[in-house]
């Protein structure tokens, strides 16, 4: 029994500084990005311009917690003489935007001015999904770049090699479209003439309503009635160029409350992605029409 206990007694003695290396070894938890900015800001204060100890230092901490995302910092203080205070100005911009991020204090509010924003006409291609000949140009680069890993390996392959082959890739691509565009009949021109870049004024806007509504594209026809009175509010630009909602204009009009039964079916449409019945666009179109008269009638 006394040489067990004296057996366990040695083992312990051996295995101790052992064990307590391997916990000295343990590697320490990786910095934040604020705890890197604010540790490399308290490393340069009072720095030296001649000593660019504080500053290895801090391109030290500056790597090991926001890695290569501030260029600027780092060669302020990878400069000699270190340019301290250059690097500490914007290192205090950054410590205050890392530890007091902008909030506000109504997020529905804005939530829906984002949606309003991403509603207008000119984000309609962020909605889309990607064309037949997006994807065919897709495709092709990624025929290309397989086929150069395939010839040349993982590393940069032959320049001329992979110049040729983009050229190559280009004329197929012209190719398609000029067989597509012959095969249209020349439609895709007509197409792009339907919605011109420019601005519109209200009177077409309320021609296409009455179109889409004429199809049964209630929900298209009520955003174009919108448009219109828009367009009418505050002038052609104001559908496509207006940082202000939907909501903002119209409430510029005297009788705002009345357009309340033209913007709430188009907010919940377009917002709420809710169809619109018959009766509901009906009564959004006898408050449009208020304004489209005058506008027909100048025409």
């Amino acid at each position: 029994m006394f040489g067990r206990a004296l057996a366990a007694l040695l083992l312990a003695v051996v295995l101790g500084p052992i064990t307590a290396t391997t916990a000295a070894a343990d590697p320490l938890p990786p910095l934040s990005y604020a705890d890197a900015v604010q540790q490399a800001f308290d490393v340069i204060q009072g720095a030296s311009p001649q000593d660019p100890a504080p500053a290895t230092a801090a391109v030290h901490l500056l790597a090991a917690g926001t890695g290569d995302s501030q260029p600027e910092i780092i060669a302020d203080l990878v400069a000699r003489p270190p340019q301290y205070d250059d690097a500490s100005k914007r290192l205090a911009a950054l410590l205050a935007a890392a530890t007091e991020p902008a909030t506000t204090s109504d997020p529905a509010l804005a939530q829906q001015r984002l949606h309003d924003v991403m509603s207008m006409t000119r984000y309609d291609a962020l909605h889309r999904p990607p064309s037949l000949l997006d994807r065919f140009y897709q495709w092709a680069s990624d025929l290309i770049s397989a086929l150069l890993r395939l010839l040349f390996g993982s590393g940069a392959g032959s320049q001329t090699a992979a110049l040729w082959l983009e050229v190559v890739g280009v004329l197929v691509v012209l190719g398609v479209i000029v067989v597509i565009f012959r095969a249209s009949g020349g439609r895709l021109g007509q197409s792009a003439r339907v919605a011109p870049g420019g601005p519109r004024p209200a009177a077409d806007y309320f021609a296409e309503a009455d179109h889409l509504a004429g199809r049964g594209d209630r929900v298209g026809a009520i955003r174009a009635l919108c448009a219109g009175v828009a367009a009418t509010l505050a002038g052609e630009r104001s559908w496509e160029g207006s940082p202000l909602t939907v909501r903002e204009i119209f409430q510029r009009a005297p009788d705002f409350g009345s357009l309340r039964q033209l913007l709430l079916p188009f907010e919940a449409a377009v917002y709420g992605r809710r169809e619109v019945d018959i009766a509901t666009y009906e009564k959004a179109a006898q408050v449009a029409a208020r304004y489209r008269q005058p506008v027909e009638a100048a025409a």
